[in-house]
């Protein structure tokens, strides 16, 4: 039994796969490549990420796949329903992830609120000179503490952002469109934990009264955030999309902030990648990470085992 990692997994996950009888093969074949490498090797199982497409050619001219694996949650990049119609196992792992793409949301949002990804980069150049102008210029921060959230989505990702945001003394509001009530329960490091039952609001509502808005929907076939939604939000206010790209109109996020309706963005996912639009990447209101929202080493473990242990349940069944 093949297995070709094409985007990595993790060692403990190709270890758990070799014990287990499988021959596990870590590489980057391109894209243009890789059916033909599917084919030479008698490839069973794909296991990729975000960079590998595995679209109706690929399934039609691979006919030694029993399995198509993706580590992470979103499976925009595989065609899913026709894979399942050839008989071919989909798998993914919605949880593993979770953790580490809540806790980048936070870690845009401390910065954003803080303009770190501004101060960053002007101490190098200015500091040693311009120190106390600098001070002034960042003297301006605000605390996220008694703030409102606003999560669109409420899914695994979507909670594990909500528990942090409620440690910190948030208020936590959410829309989802079939989460309507949610148990969120905050577990501490000496194990005790604490309970809040949310309940989601209408979306307009949502857009309405959040300081802050995260994202974290599936890929979407249209915007969901565009100069309409844009428009009755807060003034000031900051959205983070470390979602999918698509789901924010950039153009429109542009223009609310060169406008001052908006007083920041946080992206780690974009419209146009690999390759997002120069307008993003020079804006100094948008915080920016390339799509690195699973890449923790935790998660990365998380993630190589979970898949393992769904390949070798499927082989045994």
């Amino acid at each position: 039994m093949n297995v070709l990692a094409n985007d990595g997994i993790s060692q403990a996950g190709v270890e758990k796969l070799n014990a287990a009888g499988f021959n596990t093969t870590v590489k980057s074949i391109d894209q243009e490549k890789i059916i033909g490498y599917i084919n030479e090797n008698n490839i069973e199982i794909l296991l990729v990420r975000s960079a590998t497409k595995v679209r109706k050619d690929l399934i039609d001219s691979c006919k030694s796949l029993k399995i198509i694996g993706r580590g992470g949650v979103g499976m925009d990049n595989i065609d899913v329903s026709y894979a399942k119609d050839k008989g071919i196992h989909v798998i993914n792992t919605p949880a593993a992830s979770s953790i580490s793409v809540a806790e980048l949301v936070f870690a845009h949002l401390f910065g954003c609120v803080r303009s770190l990804h501004l101060s960053n980069r002007e101490m190098p150049l200015e500091g040693e000179k311009e120190f106390k102008k600098l001070k002034k210029n960042y003297s301006a921060g605000v605390e996220l503490k008694g703030k409102t959230l606003g999560i669109v989505g409420f899914g695994r990702i979507g909670q594990e952002v909500a528990k942090i945001g409620l440690g910190l003394g948030m208020n936590v509001i959410y829309y989802d469109l079939n989460n309507k009530k949610s148990l969120i329960e905050i577990v501490f490091f000496d194990g005790s934990s604490k309970n809040f039952e949310l309940t989601s609001v209408r979306f307009d509502e949502l857009l309405q009264n959040s300081d802050f808005i995260s994202l974290h929907v599936p890929a979407q076939k249209s915007h969901i955030i565009g100069e309409k939604e844009f428009s009755l939000m807060k003034k000031g206010a900051g959205i983070i999309n470390a979602a999918r790209g698509g789901v924010i109109d950039e153009e429109a996020l542009i223009k609310n902030i060169e406008n001052k309706n908006l007083s920041f963005a946080a992206l780690d996912t974009f419209e146009n990648e690999p390759t997002p639009s120069i307008k993003v990447l020079m804006n100094q209101s948008i915080s920016m990470t390339p799509h690195i929202g699973a890449a923790t080493k935790e998660a990365q473990k998380r993630i190589g085992i979970e898949l393992a242990e769904q390949i070798i349940k499927i082989y045994d069944s």
